[in-house]
């Protein structure tokens, strides 16, 4: 649980913006978004093949420098 103090001579909005930076540093709101609905452990697969897939993908259509 995420938990943020105030400290001497901070406004309500600086507290706000420490939070909001906490909250995205430790991927809560991914993790929430994640796990809303429920994935079977295939569709989990075949999502990790599509992206693997994705990478392979990118990796030989981008150019050499």
């Amino acid at each position: 649980m995420l938990q943020v103090t105030r400290k001497d001579g901070e406004d309500g909005e600086g507290l706000l913006r420490r939070f909001n930076k906490m909250v995205q540093r430790d991927g809560v709101l991914q993790e929430a978004r994640r796990r809303r609905h429920f994935i079977s452990n295939r569709e989990k697969q075949r999502q990790a093949e599509r992206r693997a897939a994705r990478r392979r993908r990118r990796s030989v259509l981008k150019p050499d420098r």
